[in-house]
């Protein structure tokens, strides 16, 4: 197998998908070690350190990549299998940004109330403890918690010539903010142009579901990912396994259209797995499946439909190409 590793410059970073020519072409079973900013660009380092001062907008969400994959067309799927994600950094950021959030006003949610003031909260990571530490802003409460890294954004190239920023979620990934996003699950995503053009980025050290304020605790990542290629079968909207579930995340804007893209996608999938007719698995997805917020913040909202393998028929999505991936990082 080959080993590529990259750690790209801030100058090789990408900004949008689509529109940003291949760091690097590689072959389906390549082993990738990449590096990934964060959100802010390592640029909220202290408290005082504030979104409006330090962010240079619309420079913000950096990919590493696109890379290209060989022999990808449009209509593929594109396979990601997450082997691991970890803190490359012993701090990590959060912060309300001016106008943004699920819970201030907004551009798009418009009030005669000022928006939130902002402020930055700086976690620190205890690795070996699996922990990283909210501090409150006056010093008095200190909570540790759970360390759950994951990738808040992948995804690859938009069709029809699209170029999308970082900052969006869609039919073809983005920045989902999905906490399922994580070592030991595999991402299946609709090539849409040749090469398939996919990046990582965006690391979280951990985010509540939703991503209520509109940040998790950015940091800075190292992540290790398998890169595989079935041809066709692409799926609709971004699909997820990982050894528990099978999940779609489906993005839009009002909150129930991205519920429904999800849900959709699911009882499409779960007829084509099991055989059911399409009224029949839609009854099975209604009595089984867990919807999860991922962001209720971007420009589009991301929901998880999740559907517990252990609740349905026996199955093997993709023939089973989650399983041979399991087994193969277990060996790297």
């Amino acid at each position: 197998m080959d080993v590529v590793s990259v750690e790209p410059t801030p100058e090789q970073y990408a900004w949008t998908f689509g529109g940003a020519p291949p760091l690097r072409t590689v072959r389906p079973g390549t082993v990738l070690d990449l590096w990934s900013d964060d959100a802010f660009c390592g640029r909220l380092r202290s408290t005082a350190d504030l979104a409006s001062a330090r962010l240079d907008m619309p420079y913000v969400n950096p990919q590493t990549g696109p890379f290209a994959v060989e022999g990808a067309e449009p209509g593929d799927t594109l396979v990601l299998h997450l082997v691991s994600v970890e803190p490359a950094r012993s701090w990590g950021a959060s912060a309300l940004i001016p106008s943004f959030g699920g819970l201030t006003s907004t551009d798009r949610t418009a009030t005669l109330q000022d928006p939130l003031p902002e402020r930055t909260w700086i976690y620190q990571v205890d690795s070996a403890a699996r922990a990283v530490a909210f501090e409150s802003a006056d010093g008095r409460v200190s909570v540790p918690l759970p360390l759950e890294p994951m990738l808040g954004t992948v995804g690859v190239a938009p069709a029809a010539g699209e170029v999308r920023s970082s900052l969006v979620p869609d039919v073809f990934g983005g920045n989902m903010d999905c906490p399922d996003v994580r070592a030991g699950t595999t991402v299946y995503l609709r090539v849409n142009v040749p090469g398939a053009l996919f990046s990582v980025g965006d690391g979280h050290y951990r985010q509540g579901e939703g991503e209520s304020c509109g940040t998790a605790v950015e940091g800075a990542v190292r992540t290790r990912l398998v890169v595989e290629l079935l041809k066709g079968g692409g799926p609709a909207w971004p699909r997820l396994e990982d050894d528990e579930h099978l999940a779609v995340v489906g993005s839009g804007r009002p909150l129930e259209d991205a519920w429904r893209a999800g849900q959709v996608d699911a009882v499409h999938w779960l007829a084509q797995l099991t055989g059911l007719d399409r009224l029949d698995a839609y009854q099975l997805l209604s009595q089984t499946s867990r919807v999860p917020l991922a962001n209720v913040v971007d420009a589009a909202y991301s929901v998880q439909t999740r559907l517990p393998k252990r609740l349905l028929p026996p199955v093997e999505a993709y023939g089973g190409v989650h399983r041979h991936l399991r087994a193969l990082a277990a060996g790297l």
